[in-house]
This record gives structure tokens, C-alpha cells and sequence, in this order.
């Protein structure tokens, strides 16, 4: 990519790193400013936590909103999206007979949250399957909807998938949800920072992402955001004192869930950093920079397996992220020693019957970083695929 970015990131120069969409990876300004974070608040912990603490949060958040399309006072920090959405998924009061819809495109960590939250209250989680090629937003939109009863109270989606890295329509969808009073919660655990994103425009009545992958912020940094209407609904997994106020606020959102007891809040305090570091590299640049690289990668692996994509070439579907068709293999086996031989950090997935590898382009992925991913598959693939008899 432009400007040496990679010598902006601690990354090992020794390993192509195409899994930013694991756990991110924090630029050395945005750690820096984390460090310092942490340095002041070991030089006076009191002060800190107890005095300046609300009023820094306050300002981060008024950063974030000021990105995404959000007023403060409806954001709260978490350490991660699966904290954000496990407080809406034991908040919501389900009753027996209840529904909630999600695709078989979810994360597997939330599809196990909301199969807990249902069996507890006598409700049902009801994954839809969602054809692939996405090639027609209506026709992802009607697949998803027609799994919609008189029973179904909440309406779950990823608006990147994690397994299949496939963009879904969530405005549409959520639109309709709208309409006929079901609740939206949508997983946008890979958005913030590789798409732009309105929340007010969007709509939905619970939304959570991950400031510590595409945006570039320290690891443990997330938000939670609910529509005004929906605050009197959120009740906080950690209750604890909560911030007393003068006046007291206007709901209990904020207060009840930014407050755990005693822990390192600085990965939240360097979110406005990781923005600025976004705009000042000219991040809309760099991420149409990735996408053609990514492009790239899709066009190549397809030449070496002539396997089918998930989706037609186009931005609408995927950004900097794609889960591209691998043949049967040993889909453990190959990560391994793509990583042991190649030196190539990239996940392996396995979804509705189909391998795949799942390659992420951020700001510092460079040519070769591809180019060992292509030559560790042509290597490997001959040798882990079993054989025709």
C-alpha cells in the first residue's frame, strides 16, 4: 500500500498477515496513545477513575458518534461486539413462543448466545438460509424476510458475515422489521472502520461493532448502540454502582453498562486517536487501494481452484474482506502448515458444506503478502486434496 504503512504497524515483516479480521492490529500512533492513556491513569488511579473518568468517556464517545452517525449519550463502550450484543440478547424479554430470525451466515459464538437466551425462556432461534451467490440485494433481502412469522419478536444479522465475509443489504431489512414492530439487532462486528456507517440513517434498534479491527483502535475496544427508544430495554450483564450523576441522566444506558467496577478503560480513550489516524492517511483512499488488491487475490485463487465465488464482483458484497472457495481438504491441516511452511497468517472456514480461505487486505498488506498466500495454495492444495478414486 501508499506511504510504507506496514512500518506504521508492529507486524512481524517475516509473515504475511492476511487475518486482520481476527483481532485487528493497532498502528504505533494509536498504541502510543493507549500507552499514555495507561500511564496517566497509573500516575493517579483516583483522580482518574474516580474524577476525570465519565467526562473522558463522554468525549470518546462524542468522537466515535461523530464517525458513525450517533449521539454520545446512545453509545457505550464494551471490550467487544459479543459483549455489546450479549447485553441486548439478555436484555430483550422474550416470552414462551417467541422467535428470533437469524441466517445461517452468523457468527457461531452469537448463534450459541441467542440457542442459551432462547432455551432459557421457552423461545426458539431460527436460522435462515441465505442463498449464495449474492448477486441481487432483493433477492438476499426476500430470503432473509421469508423466514418472518406472527411469532418473531427479533430479527438478528451480521452486516459483514464472519464465515462467508459477504456484505448484506441490513437497511432494507431492517427497515422492514420496522414496519411490523420486530426488533433489529444487527452484528456489525467487521463495519466500523471498513464501511461507512450511519447509524441514525441505518435505524436499526441495536447495533455493535469493534472499534480494535477495522478501525484500527487497541484490542478490548468495542461499542453498544441503542436507539433512544430502546434504552428503558437494556439492562447491563455487570451491575455495579453505575454513575450516580448531577443531574441524573436522562436514561440509564450509559451509566449502567460503561460502569463495571475497577478496570483499564484506555483501549476505549485511544478510539478517537485510531480516527484520526484513519483520516490522516486518507483512509477512504486506502481502503479502495485494499478492495483492488483483494480483487486481486479473489481473481487469482479462482484461476488456481475454478471454484465458484460467494458473491458477483462488486464492492456492495465485499470490501476488504473475502471468503474465497478452497476444494476439499484438511482445512486444519492446510492453515497449519500454510503458517509452519509459507508463513501465510490466514484463516481456513468451513460453511454450508464449502472450504474456504478467508483473506483480509488492510492498510499495510503489500503484493507479497498475496503472492505467498497463491504460491503456499499451489504447493499445498495437490497435496491435501484427497484424490479421485
Amino acid at each position: 500500500m501508499a506511504d510504507n504503512l506496514r512500518d506504521l504497524f508492529y507486524l512481524r515483516r517475516d509473515v504475511a498477515f492476511l487475518n486482520h479480521g481476527s483481532f485487528g492490529a493497532c498502528p504505533r500512533p494509536v498504541f502510543e496513545d493507549y500507552q499514555r492513556w495507561q500511564r496517566e491513569l497509573e500516575a493517579e488511579p483516583v483522580e482518574f477513575l474516580g474524577r476525570r473518568l465519565n467526562g473522558l468517556l463522554h468525549d470518546a464517545r462524542q468522537a466515535l458518534g461523530a464517525c458513525i452517525g450517533a449521539d454520545a449519550d446512545d453509545l457505550v463502550f464494551v471490550t467487544n461486539a459479543t459483549v455489546g450484543l450479549n447485553i441486548v440478547a439478555h436484555s430483550i424479554p422474550l416470552q414462551p413462543g417467541d422467535e428470533v430470525l437469524g441466517t445461517d451466515h452468523e457468527y457461531g459464538a452469537m448463534d450459541r448466545m441467542w440457542e442459551l437466551v432462547c432455551a432459557g425462556r421457552g423461545a426458539r432461534y431460527v436460522r435462515r438460509a441465505v442463498p449464495v451467490p449474492f448477486s441481487d440485494a432483493s433477492k438476499v433481502v426476500d430470503a432473509v424476510w421469508s423466514g418472518v412469522t406472527d411469532r418473531t419478536r427479533v430479527l438478528f444479522l451480521s452486516h459483514i458475515s464472519s464465515p462467508t465475509a459477504l456484505i448484506f443489504p441490513v437497511k432494507e431489512i431492517v427497515d422492514r422489521a420496522r414496519t411490523r414492530g420486530i426488533i433489529s439487532v444487527v452484528d456489525g462486528a467487521h463495519v466500523i472502520g471498513q464501511l461507512p456507517l450511519d447509524l441514525r440513517a441505518l435505524g436499526a434498534d441495536f447495533y455493535s461493532s469493534n472499534t480494535h479491527k477495522w478501525l484500527l483502535a487497541p484490542k478490548g475496544s468495542a461499542f453498544l448502540y441503542a436507539r433512544r427508544e430502546m434504552h428503558k430495554l437494556v439492562q447491563p450483564l455487570v451491575v455495579s454502582w453505575g454513575q450516580a450523576g448531577d443531574p441524573p441522566p436522562a436514561t440509564r444506558f450509559v451509566p449502567d453498562n460503561e460502569w463495571q467496577g475497577t478496570r483499564d478503560p484506555s483501549a476505549f480513550l485511544a478510539v478517537p486517536a485510531a480516527i484520526r489516524f484513519q483520516k490522516e492517511h486518507h483512509w477512504d483512499a486506502v481502503r479502495l487501494s485494499c478492495h483492488e488488491l483483494l480483487h486481486e487475490a479473489r481473481e487469482r485463487l479462482a484461476v488456481l481452484t475454478g471454484l465458484p465465488a460467494l458473491s458477483a464482483d462488486h464492492p456492495a458484497w465485499y470490501c476488504q474482506m473475502a471468503s474465497l472457495p478452497l476444494p476439499a481438504c484438511d482445512l486444519p491441516l492446510l492453515q497449519k502448515r500454510l503458517f509452519d511452511e509459507h508463513h501465510v497468517e490466514v484463516p481456513t472456514v468451513s460453511w454450508g458444506g464449502r472450504n474456504f480461505v478467508r483473506v483480509s487486505v488492510q492498510g499495510y498488506t503489500e503484493r507479497w503478502e498475496i503472492d505467498a498466500l497463491v504460491d503456499g495454495l499451489k504447493t499445498l492444495l495437490p497435496q491435501l486434496t484427497p484424490k479421485a478414486s
